[in-house]
């Protein structure tokens, strides 16, 4: 089964970095970062990803760099992109496929006709245009794939926000929002400490087999900072705790 991963930035205005992260939903876990200036375009990292083969890559719009994609195609793995601005293009194949109840409103094969696209992607590209009811807003998507469905193209687009919520849990629950030093130095050490906490959770949780998500994990972890049980025993302790509250909630009675 293909990998899929995805490919965002988390900005910091007033320290002028960004966090560029290939984020890999499987295990909701990092598997790749680099930290920038703020005024580097994000597409300027993508040549210090290493691309699998047969693996699912999702971009935001402002990585609709086609010859940075052609790399992608050229390396056997998959991309998502969604459209940065109009391009222009030639339809060569239309597949007249429009579905209302699923969001699908075209599914086309496409070369690009810009000066510098035609040249740098010369391959036809599928074109996935997709209506989100629910906030009301049009999304059109560029992929390499033409075997899975255009639904599926517009679903796997909509697991990057994955990595939004990535950045939400750094910046409310490790508090990377605001930087305790201005060096370079300290802004990278704290932006690292954070995130390492983050995958030792992450990893702890799936070793451990926790039915519990991130935060729930950490959220323990605090509260039992003093407590020198071992962690295997400090979760069965709190799994036990658990129990023992449904059974005394489910006996109660009321006349």
């Amino acid at each position: 089964m293909p990998e899929l991963i995805l490919v965002d930035q988390l900005h910091h205005g007033k320290g002028g970095v960004k966090v560029h992260v290939l984020y890999d939903i499987r295990t909701d876990i990092p598997v790749f970062l680099v930290i920038t200036d703020a005024v580097l375009h994000d597409s300027q990292v993508m040549g210090e990803i290493r691309f699998e083969r047969d693996s699912f890559y999702i971009f935001d719009r402002a990585y609709m760099v086609t010859d940075e994609l052609f790399k992608i195609d050229n390396a056997g793995a998959f991309f998502i992109v969604r459209e940065k601005r109009r391009m222009q293009y030639d339809v060569v194949k239309d597949w007249q496929y429009c579905n209302p109840n699923t969001g699908v409103m075209a599914d086309q094969a496409v070369l690009l006709t810009g000066a510098k696209p035609r040249e740098q992607y010369k391959k036809p590209l599928r074109r996935v245009v997709f209506y989100d009811r629910v906030s009301n807003r049009t999304f059109v998507f560029y992929t390499n794939n033409f075997q899975i469905s255009a639904e599926n193209v517009a679903l796997l687009y909509k697991y990057r926000w994955r990595v939004e919520l990535f950045f939400k849990f750094l910046k409310q629950h490790l508090h990377v929002k605001e930087f305790f030093g201005t060096t370079e130095n300290a802004v990278r050490i704290q932006i690292y400490s954070a995130i390492i906490a983050y995958c030792l959770v992450a990893i702890l949780g799936h070793e451990l087999s926790l039915d519990k998500d991130i935060y729930d994990v950490l959220r323990g972890l605090e509260l039992s900072m003093f407590d020198k049980s071992p962690v295997v025993e400090l979760f069965k302790k709190s799994r036990s705790l658990t129990q023992s509250e449904e059974a005394i909630q489910l006996s109660l009675k009321f006349d």
